[in-house]
């Protein structure tokens, strides 16, 4: 694979996805200098990133992606090349309660961004987003990416709101830009709303674990590492004005996933639980990763069953990254969210 040079910004490098793909910058490509913007929210999390603490290739700033003069001042005062924007709001079931905030950032936030990097002639812009642009799919199939933009939930909808944005900086300035969609990750660093690390924790605890409807959903997963080897592969050789599916093809039930995770953490099924279910639940993603792997040779090399047993493992020995966070604002939010002592699957 080619090394990787130069200034990287990654937004939102102190959440999951963000932190993960900065120590794998810092590790794998010691040419590379990394600018790391986080506004550090709820998901954002310092700690996520201690042990990057000193490395002279490594810039925290703390600052709003929405804030055009922040954004202009550290590009221009960290001489960035390019950028590796994965910065957003996440959370479906928090999008569904209130969408402002994912509309402010996920679109408004792209744009200042976009628009920036017009300006300082940013040489790529890597635009993250996720399969879940794409809509439902039934029983078979998979998206590609020429596929319609069909997004059904709040969350979805302003991400395929800042893919189209990216598009047409690309289209009508030139803008040196690439889109991803991923499907769902897991690893190490989750905030503990996603569904594995939900499911991890509350089955380390002893708790329910609670299931949407009939459980029967299907989500294809990824290692989080093999997703930051795949960007770190477009950003070398990806063709700029391209869109790239990076999917694993493993597919899973969420219902046999929590069932793998009990088994991994020793708990009875006596745990599960059906909750109802939410408004507009996508029945099944599937994404047809071909181009890159043909394009690019790109692959994963973690088998789920492999990422699943050691991400159960990270989280049983970092037991007070994620206890310091059920301790905090996430407790309030659960409690607001699902009812103090019930609980219910986010994704």
């Amino acid at each position: 694979m080619s090394e990787l040079t130069g200034t990287i910004l990654v937004t939102g490098g102190m959440g999951f996805i963000g932190s993960n793909f900065t120590r794998h910058l810092l590790t794998a490509h010691p040419a590379v200098r990394v600018v790391n913007i986080d506004k550090l929210t709820y998901a954002g999390n310092p700690r996520n990133l201690a042990d990057c603490t000193g490395n002279a290739r490594h810039v925290f700033v703390r600052g709003d992606i929405c804030d055009e003069k922040v954004v202009a001042e550290v590009l221009k005062a960290h001489g960035v090349e390019t950028i590796v924007h994965f910065a957003a709001e996440t959370h479906v079931d928090r999008s569904i309660l209130e969408a402002d905030d994912f509309i402010r950032t996920n679109v408004q936030g792209t744009r200042v961004l976009l628009e920036a990097s017009r300006k300082a002639g940013i040489r790529c812009f890597l635009h993250i987003s996720t399969d879940e642009v794409y809509g439902s799919l039934g029983r078979l199939g998979a998206f590609t990416e020429e596929s319609p933009l069909l997004p059904n939930s709040p969350y979805a909808a302003s991400k395929a709101g800042a893919d189209t944005l990216a598009r047409a900086y690309h289209r009508t300035y030139g803008l040196p830009v690439i889109i991803t969609r991923t499907c769902n990750n897991y690893g190490p660093y989750q905030f503990p709303e996603k569904f594995i690390p939900l499911m991890i924790v509350n089955a380390l605890r002893g708790e329910h674990l609670p299931i949407y409807g009939d459980g029967l959903y299907v989500r294809e997963w990824l290692h989080v590492e093999d997703h930051c080897c795949a960007l770190a592969r477009i950003l070398a050789a990806g063709e700029i004005g391209e869109v790239y599916n990076i999917g694993s093809g493993e597919e899973r039930v969420n219902l046999d996933v929590a069932r793998d995770i009990l088994g991994l953490t020793g708990q009875p099924e006596s745990l599960l639980r059906h909750v109802k279910d939410r408004p507009g639940h996508d029945r099944r993603y599937a994404l047809d990763s071909a181009k890159i792997r043909r394009q690019l040779a790109w692959a994963p090399a973690v088998p789920f069953r492999d990422g699943l047993g050691q991400t159960v493992e990270w989280y049983h020995a970092h037991a007070a990254w994620w206890q310091e966070i059920l301790s905090g604002d996430y407790r309030t939010y659960y409690e607001r969210q699902y009812g103090a002592g019930s609980q219910r699957i986010p994704e």
